[in-house]
């Protein structure tokens, strides 16, 4: 029987992936490659020396889904792939609405066909909108400040439903904070398409010389230094929580909810400032208008999951700035497509 993971060659899917086939796991990928690259799978063999299944699919095609699920068996999903991110998705929101949910209808609608009742849900901590306190606990009140948001927080009311409506489907909601870092091999890390819109794999490209300069989206948030302040996880720890998700739904408990973070809060600067201590690396940054869609403090409280899956993160925020690192110095244009 086979783990199904979708958007199994992009960042965090595929550090999960890595670990499941550690773990014995048969593991069956489908990724339509939009912000990933098939030199994943080379790279994902030459770590574990298996080479994973692979189907470039989109989710958006019901048909080549239930070819996937017809072709193997499959036991369990862990649903990563979306588009996610927060600044374009303000942008053009009408993609969003259509890839994010009926991708995961698709998903969902041939999970019932094939009687595949597992699923590992890829949410995030922007379904708290802009909290009130810190740090965040699962009861926290719901709300979403950007149509990325929006997208996870409405497949999480649809996965209530069917949970409701069908006491055999089990569902782990995972609601992580902000991944950063790298395997530590250096063979895979987080590359994504174009300019990057997430914090860490900026301020990498500044380091190697790809960018000049980052951009810091506001000073004057309610914070010790004026930038936003996020629970960073490195990607190792994050990818660890969907193994335990997956023991838990093995235990048939229905519906579950879990924050996974680290608990502690860094802001903008303070990553700058420490990459730029291990790496021996000055980062130049520029202050710039907040960015439409952003909170300015977001921290979890990890206590739910430490109790109830026996997990906790394990690495700080230098060990993600060294592992972050040592993936853009050992890969300075990502994925070349004649590397191995």
């Amino acid at each position: 029987m086979a783990v199904l993971v979708t958007g199994g060659t992009g960042y965090i899917g595929s550090h999960t992936v890595i670990q499941l086939v550690e773990a014995g796991n048969e593991v069956v990928i489908v990724d339509n490659l939009s912000n990933s690259n098939k030199i994943v799978l080379d790279r994902i063999e030459d770590i574990t020396g298996v080479r994973v299944t692979f189907y470039e699919k989109d989710l958006i095609a019901l048909k080549d889904i239930e070819i996937i699920f017809k072709e193997n068996k499959i036991n369990s999903v862990i649903h990563f792939a979306a588009l996610k991110a927060v600044g374009e998705s303000v942008a053009k929101p009408l993609e969003y609405y259509s890839n994010n949910l009926i991708g995961t209808l698709n998903l969902l609608q041939a999970m019932k066909k094939y009687q595949v009742n597992k699923l590992v849900f890829s949410s995030s901590a922007t379904v708290y909108g802009n909290p009130e306190s810190c740090p965040i606990k699962e009861s926290f009140p719901l709300s979403t400040t950007n149509p990325y948001g929006a997208t996870k927080l409405m497949i999480e009311n649809i996965l209530k439903d069917i949970c409701q409506a069908d006491p055999s489907f089990n569902v782990a909601i995972l609601r992580y904070f902000n991944p950063v870092g790298a395997h530590p091999s250096g063979r895979i890390g987080e590359e994504p398409n174009g300019t990057p819109n997430n914090l860490m794999p900026y301020i990498t490209k500044v380091a190697i010389g790809k960018l000049r300069q980052l951009n810091v989206f506001g000073n004057d948030y309610d914070t010790h230094d004026g930038t936003g302040v996020r629970d960073y996880i490195h990607v190792l720890d994050l990818s660890s929580g969907h193994l335990k998700a997956l023991q838990k739904l093995d235990t048939l408990c229905g519906l579950v909810i879990y924050n996974l973070g680290t608990g502690v809060g860094y802001s903008v600067l303070d990553l700058v400032k420490t990459f730029s201590e291990v790496s021996d690396r000055d980062i130049p940054y520029k202050i710039v208008e907040r960015r439409t869609g952003d909170i300015g403090m977001c921290f979890a409280d990890p206590s739910k999951a430490q109790a109830e899956l026996n997990w906790h993160a394990q690495y700080g925020i230098k060990e993600m700035c060294l592992d972050s690192w040592r993936w853009q110095k050992n890969n300075p244009n990502g994925y070349e497509k004649h590397s191995r």
